[in-house]
């Protein structure tokens, strides 16, 4: 396959994998093989096995972090501190780009960022949304109720006061402490309604019916 070919087929995926261009005619192996001469050449980056992006100055969309992380591993979300930064409920930046997934938790340093995956249970994987970002780029991201209880499921010691101060929460008047509590209610995890009844009270809003256990 020529590269001007190829460009027509890629050029305005941001992140694509080896089965797009498997369609047709086409014998897999040349394919691959194509594909890791421009590796090699610059003209590709790739991200793991059977994911690629175009390289500058090719690229016709600048791929957006999120977008690689749900390709990386499908049947992801971007959540824990990516996505709250990315609600502005913390003010730190991240440079790794955190995901939660059924799949086996891993990470990958690529030369588009580095991306961590968090395991959680198929009954956990809730409550996340296809967000816009720019550029005709949507990806799948939880929502910040959801982001904040997926980081405190998953770190020992999550709904602890100084875990969650250390946080830094800002803006809580963006959480929907309805939806928190209700999803902490889903869970049947006592940890989670501590979470969702300290982040309440940092909001200063009294929750009905909830205590401290």
């Amino acid at each position: 396959m020529e590269f001007s070919r190829f460009l027509e087929i890629v050029g305005s995926e941001p992140v694509f994998e080896t089965g797009l261009l498997l369609a047709g005619d086409v014998n897999p192996a040349n394919v691959r093989r194509q594909l890791s001469r421009w590796v090699d050449a610059g003209r590709l980056y790739q991200l793991r096995r059977g994911v690629y992006a175009l390289a500058p100055p090719f690229q016709k969309v600048k791929p957006h972090p999120f977008v690689v992380a749900n390709v990386l591993v499908r049947g992801s979300y971007v959540s824990l501190q990516s996505a709250l930064a990315h609600h502005g409920l913390i003010p730190e930046y991240t440079p790794v780009v955190t995901s939660v997934t059924t799949a086996r938790p891993g990470r990958w340093e690529t030369p588009l960022g580095d991306f961590g995956f968090r395991h959680v249970k198929t009954s956990w994987l809730r409550s996340y949304q296809r967000l816009a970002l720019g550029g005709d780029q949507r990806a799948f991201v939880a929502t910040p109720e959801k982001a904040l209880l997926d980081l405190v499921y998953l770190e020992p010691g999550g709904d602890e006061p100084t875990y969650l101060a250390e946080l830094r929460l800002q803006a809580l008047e963006r959480l929907d402490l309805d939806a928190l509590t209700r999803l902490a209610d889903q869970s049947g995890k006592p940890k989670l309604r501590r979470a969702a009844c300290r982040v309440a009270d940092l909001a200063g809003i009294e929750l009905d019916g909830y205590e401290i256990l």
